[in-house]
């Protein structure tokens, strides 16, 4: 595998979570929901800072709290094998865990996001 062409930064506060639901641009996915907004004036990384951005959430709704960690650490190793290589910098990524992201097969889970990014129009090539 190649060497990640961006770094990954993460979203912390709330407010930061809520304007990239806020474009309501999503892709649902039976292992996941990736919601999407660009960087612009209002709301971006520090200069210097990473290009792009994660954000993870897993609602009770889930399962309960064993369930719910288990469902992030797959989102996020997800995240972390395709974002750095495939994902068009300048964005904020949040992945939301469903019902089925803790059980769903590893190959068909990285396919969600794959596919989301790809339908999103976000998907890049890696750089042979």
């Amino acid at each position: 595998m190649a060497a990640p062409d961006h770094k990954v930064g993460r979203l912390m506060r709330r407010p930061e979570f809520l304007a990239v639901a806020g474009t309501r641009r999503k892709h649902v996915a039976p292992g996941l929901i990736l919601q999407v907004r660009r960087h612009d004036d209002k709301q971006r990384p520090a200069d210097g800072g990473p290009s792009i951005r994660l954000g993870l959430t897993a609602s009770r709704k889930v399962g309960n709290a064993v369930v719910r960690n288990r469902a992030r650490r797959r989102l996020r190793e997800a995240a972390r094998q395709i974002l750095p290589i495939h994902a068009a910098p300048g964005h904020d990524f949040v992945l939301v865990a469903r019902g089925d992201t803790a059980e769903r097969p590893w190959t068909d889970l990285l396919g969600d996001l794959t596919a989301g990014l790809k339908r999103l129009g976000l998907w890049r090539e890696a750089a042979g």
